[in-house]
C-alpha cells in the first residue's frame, strides 16, 4: 500500500464525508463541503502523477483510481439530485455507464487484465469534477451572500437550474460518448473476457 493508492483510498473515504456534509443545511457545512471535495479532487491528480514520478504504478491502482473517481463524482451529483439542483434522469444516466463500464473492468481485472482508462475518459471525468466545483462555488456564494443579508439568490433560481442542467447535460453526453468509446476501443478484450 503505497502513498498514491493511500490517496486514491482516501478519495473514497472523503466521498460519504462529502455527501455528508453538503446534505446538512448550514452554510458552514457548505464550506466544509466544498473543502472536502477539492482536498478529494486534488487527491486525483496527485496519486497518478506521484505514482508515475516514483514508479510504483501498480495494477491496484490503475484499478482503483477510476473506480474512486467514480464513487467521488456519483456521491456529488446524487447529492445535488437530493437538494433538487439537477435533474435525476442525467444523473442516473451517468451512473448507469459509469458502473457498467466499472463492472466490465472489474471481470476483466478478475481474469488478469487491467483495461486502462482513455485519453477522453479523463476529459470526462475533469468535465465531471468542474461541473461539480462550479455548482458548490456557486452556492458557497449564494449562500454567504444571503447570510449577510442580501436578497436570497444572485440570478432568477430558475435560470440557476438550467443553467446546471446544461452543464450536467453536457457532461452527461460526453460520459455516454466515452462509455461507447470505451467499448469499441475495448471490444476484442472484452469478447475474449466475455467468453
Amino acid at each position: 500500500m503505497n502513498l498514491p493508492n493511500k490517496l486514491t483510498i482516501s478519495r473514497i473515504l472523503l466521498s460519504p464525508v462529502f455527501m455528508v456534509l453538503i446534505l446538512v443545511d448550514s452554510l458552514y457545512s457548505m464550506y466544509f463541503a466544498t473543502l472536502v471535495f477539492v482536498l478529494a479532487a486534488l487527491t486525483d491528480l496527485y496519486d497518478g502523477y506521484l505514482a508515475r514520478k516514483t514508479g510504483v504504478v501498480t495494477g491496484f491502482g490503475k484499478f482503483m483510481d477510476p473506480l474512486a473517481d467514480k464513487i467521488l463524482t456519483s456521491t456529488a451529483f446524487v447529492s445535488f439530485v437530493a437538494l433538487g439542483y439537477v435533474k435525476a434522469w442525467m444523473i442516473l444516466t451517468i451512473i448507469v455507464r459509469e458502473f457498467l463500464v466499472t463492472g466490465l473492468r472489474t471481470l476483466a481485472a478478475y481474469r488478469g487484465i487491467v483495461i486502462m482508462p482513455t485519453f477522453l475518459a479523463q476529459v470526462k471525468t475533469t468535465s465531471q469534477m468542474v461541473v461539480i466545483f462550479i455548482i458548490l462555488l456557486y452556492t458557497n456564494l449564494d449562500m454567504t451572500l444571503v447570510s449577510m443579508g442580501h436578497n436570497p439568490g444572485l440570478f432568477e433560481q430558475h435560470v440557476v437550474l438550467k443553467v446546471f442542467d446544461g452543464m450536467v447535460f453536457i457532461s452527461m453526453v460526453l460520459t455516454v460518448l466515452t462509455g461507447l468509446d470505451y467499448l469499441v476501443k475495448s471490444a476484442t478484450i472484452l469478447k475474449g473476457v466475455l467468453r
